[in-house]
C-alpha cells in the first residue's frame, strides 16, 4: 500500500506542477483591429447659442410700473413704435411744478422790467429775474425730455422676438422687457479657449449639433471672431453664420466643431488603442511595442504618419500591464 500512496502523492504534485505552470505561461487574451482608412480631422471644439445677426435688447431707462404694454410678441414693428408705457404720474407732476414756477417768475421778470422803465427798480433785480427765467426754462426743458423715457419704442425694424413683464409689475434698471430683431439670417456665438484661438480663421467650416436635432448634423461658417478676449474667462467670442435653411431656432444651443484641417485617405487606429506614441501589435504569438508618429487626433481615431501598415494587428484597447514580447491569443475583434 505505501508505494501505491507515494506513486499517488507524486501523480497529484506533478498535475498541480503542470496546471500552475500552465496558469503562469499561458497567453494572455487580447482583442485586435485592423487600421482603417478614413478622413481625418482636427477640430476646435466650443459651445455656442443661436442669435439673430440683427437684434437689439429694449430695456427701461427709469424703474417706474408698467401701466400699458403691447400684445405684440411674433409681430413686425417699425423703428418709434411704442411698445410699453410706464407710469410717468410723479415726472408730470414735478414738470406741471417747474412750469407754474416758470409763470410767476416770467411775471416777475416782466414786473421788474415796467419798473426798471420808470426808474422804479435797479437793473440788477432784473437781471436777476432773468436768469431765473432762463434756469427754469432749462429744467422745464429737460423735464420734458425725461417724460419720453417713459416710453419704451422700438429701436430698430423688426419682428419682437420676445416679451416680458406684465402690466403692473416694475421694470427695473437693465431688464429687457423686449427682444426686437430679424429672424433671418442666424449666426452661433460661441466663446473659444484661448489656447485654441490662434487655430481659427475666417471662412473656416464648422459642423454643429443641437439637442433638438440630434439625427443631424448642421454646417455653419466662421464669419469673425473678437480682437480682444475676456481676461476672465480666458475665452474669445466668435460668430458663425449659419445657412438661410438652418433649423435651429433663436437661443437654442450647440455644440460646435469648427474643422481647422482635414487629412484625406489617412490610416487611422481608434484613440483607446495608443498611450503616449506607443501601440501594441501581435506578430506571430507574442505581442510588440511599437513606437509611431501621429498626426490629426480626431473623434474618429488618431491618423498613424509612420511606424505601422495596413495589415497591422492592433491591440486595442492599449493594454497597460502587458509587456513587449508577451505570449498572446486573439480572442476577437475589438469594437
Amino acid at each position: 500500500m505505501k508505494p501505491f500512496r507515494l506513486l499517488s502523492v507524486v501523480v497529484a504534485l506533478s498535475v498541480a506542477g503542470g496546471l500552475a505552470a500552465w496558469y503562469v505561461w499561458r497567453p494572455i487574451p487580447v482583442s485586435v483591429v485592423v487600421p482603417s482608412r478614413g478622413s481625418a480631422a482636427e477640430i476646435v471644439y466650443a459651445s455656442g447659442v443661436v442669435e439673430p445677426v440683427t437684434w437689439a435688447k429694449v430695456t427701461p431707462l427709469v424703474r417706474e410700473r408698467i401701466v400699458e404694454q403691447c400684445n405684440c410678441e411674433g409681430a413686425a414693428v417699425k423703428k418709434e413704435d411704442i411698445l410699453a408705457r410706464l407710469d410717468d404720474s410723479e415726472a408730470r407732476a414735478a414738470l406741471a411744478e417747474l412750469e407754474a414756477r416758470l409763470a410767476l417768475a416770467e411775471q416777475e421778470f416782466r414786473r421788474y422790467n415796467l419798473m426798471l422803465e420808470k426808474n422804479t427798480a435797479a437793473q440788477q433785480s432784473v437781471d436777476r429775474a432773468s436768469s431765473e427765467v432762463e434756469q427754469l426754462k432749462a429744467l422745464a426743458a429737460g423735464q420734458r425730455a425725461r417724460l419720453d423715457s417713459y416710453i419704451i419704442r422700438a429701436p430698430i425694424d423688426g419682428v419682437v422676438l420676445r416679451q416680458d413683464g406684465e402690466v403692473g409689475e416694475v421694470a427695473d434698471l437693465g431688464t429687457a422687457l423686449f427682444w426686437v430683431g430679424e429672424q433671418k439670417p442666424l449666426l452661433v456665438v460661441a466663446d473659444v479657449n484661448e489656447e485654441d484661438i490662434p487655430r481659427l480663421r475666417l471662412g473656416q467650416k464648422a459642423l454643429l449639433k443641437s439637442d433638438a436635432f440630434k439625427d443631424q448634423t448642421l454646417d455653419a461658417t466662421v464669419s469673425s471672431i473678437t480682437p480682444k478676449g475676456d481676461p476672465v474667462t480666458k475665452t474669445y467670442r466668435v460668430k458663425l453664420r449659419l445657412p438661410d435653411h438652418t433649423p435651429l431656432m433663436i437661443g437654442m444651443s450647440t455644440d460646435v466643431n469648427v474643422i481647422v484641417r482635414v487629412s484625406e485617405n489617412a490610416l487611422l487606429v481608434p484613440t483607446v488603442a495608443m498611450q503616449t506614441e506607443k501601440i501594441f501589435t501581435v506578430e506571430g504569438n507574442s505581442a510588440r511595442l511599437r513606437e509611431i508618429k501621429t498626426g490629426i487626433r480626431g473623434p474618429s481615431g488618431i491618423e498613424i504618419r509612420s511606424g505601422l501598415d495596413e495589415k497591422a494587428r492592433v491591440i486595442s484597447p492599449f493594454p497597460q500591464d502587458l509587456k513587449d514580447g508577451a505570449w498572446v491569443t486573439i480572442t476577437g475583434a475589438a469594437k
